[in-house]
């Protein structure tokens, strides 16, 4: 096309006093205007207003490729916004963008915060349990709230984890209702909120989550059916996630190595053959607020590995077998890390013979842990664990 047909722009609580004259220029040409109601109030759209559908679609957007459309985002929409969402559908010559500050932005200079030194989320559509990777003593936090009871609810939620934390709710913010106010998440007295508001967060204290591998096993539910502590951190060192890679983990179990493997930065796919353990893993993965990064599959792995992308590293923690090697095997890309973990005879002597036809390393963990012996304490050891690493 000879110019975009289609205009994303960031519109803030000042309306069209804060735009700049491309952004008005191209609302002054546009056909149609698609934004929320409170978006088309504040640019006078007026008949050529056309509110999103509820639930929220691009569809009847993209219906008018052709003419001239501007799309109207809070701020800047490709930060938490809907520009990336249609940009998606588009090549690179349909659509042109003209950002304003994003609420983080105007945030962070109503409160003096370094915007590369705290963290921005999104939590109109997405749980609290999002914070919990990065919550611990002197964290800084701005978070985009779904509604008006969404405050309260963060500030008692953080107070239940045992953090206490400064709260500054961000209210309009640029507008000429500007509200900002301040209290604690354990004494959060705050009433009249708006609809839409950002709460900046501080924790003043509170012990968040070790970013070293091998979290506490307490911290997980699970039946007994879980990789302990030692040898997760251990089998992670082998596993060597990296943000962004994709795990296999065949035998879940608790899904511990698919829960620290997601908070390192990861995606993974668990395999588990039975329900309610099945059911122990999303109740982790929600848990520990990384839900979205990590989806469980109940049946047979072997049958289930067939139509899934492919992974840069694999652990395999339960049900191994030959036949199953084989076909990792065959069908992992170039490069991919393979690390499986067994405490039987027969899971040992199949990884030592995975070892003696496709190398790697093979490693035998003997662990034993101070105890109670009469009057006095002594040396309890675990079982054995045999480790097979290999790289595709």
């Amino acid at each position: 096309m000879s110019e975009p047909w289609v205009t994303i722009i960031g519109l803030g609580e000042d309306g069209l006093a804060g735009l700049t004259d491309a952004s008005r220029a191209a609302l002054a040409q546009a056909e149609i205007i698609f934004g929320g109601p409170r978006h088309l109030a504040l640019v006078g759209a007026g008949a050529r207003g056309q509110n999103w559908p509820v639930p929220f679609s691009l569809d009847p957007l993209l219906a008018c490729r052709g003419q001239r459309v501007v799309m109207l985002a809070s701020g800047d929409p490709f930060w938490f916004g809907a520009g990336g969402s249609l940009a998606a559908h588009l090549a690179p010559g349909e659509w042109q963008a003209f950002p304003a500050p994003s609420t983080f932005s105007l945030a962070a200079a109503r409160l003096g915060w370094r915007l590369e030194e705290i963290t921005c989320h999104g939590l109109h559509a997405a749980p609290f349990e999002r914070l919990r990777p990065i919550l611990t003593k002197g964290a800084r936090a701005i978070c985009l709230l779904r509604d008006a009871t969404a405050p309260k609810a963060l500030a008692a939620w953080l107070a239940s984890h045992g953090f206490e934390a400064r709260l500054t709710l961000l209210e309009a913010i640029g507008g000429q209702n500007e509200r900002i106010r301040q209290t604690t998440a354990r004494s959060f007295d705050l009433t009249d909120m708006p609809p839409l508001v950002a709460m900046a967060i501080e924790i003043t204290s509170g012990q968040g989550l070790p970013t070293s591998s091998g979290l506490d096993d307490a911290l997980f539910a699970s039946d007994g059916q879980i990789t302990k502590r030692p040898i997760r951190a251990l089998t992670l060192s082998a596993l060597a996630p990296r943000k962004g890679e994709l795990l296999w983990d065949i035998g879940a179990g608790s899904g511990s190595i698919s829960v620290e493997w997601c908070l390192a930065g990861g995606r993974a796919l668990a395999f588990e053959l039975r329900e309610d353990r099945a059911q122990n893993i999303r109740a982790n993965a929600a848990s520990f607020g990384i839900e979205h990064r990590l989806t469980v599959l109940t049946g047979d792995a072997a049958e289930g590995l067939t139509h899934q992308p492919p992974p840069d590293a694999v652990f395999i923690g339960g049900g191994g077998n030959e036949a199953l090697f084989d076909q990792l095997w065959d069908s992992l890309p170039k490069g991919a890390r393979i690390v499986a973990n067994g405490v039987t005879l027969e899971t040992e002597s199949l990884l030592a013979g995975q070892h003696a036809q496709r190398g790697g390393a093979l490693l035998r963990i003997d662990i034993a842990s101070a105890a109670p012996l009469g009057r006095m304490r002594g040396w309890s050891a675990s079982r054995p664990v045999v480790q097979w690493s290999a790289i595709r």
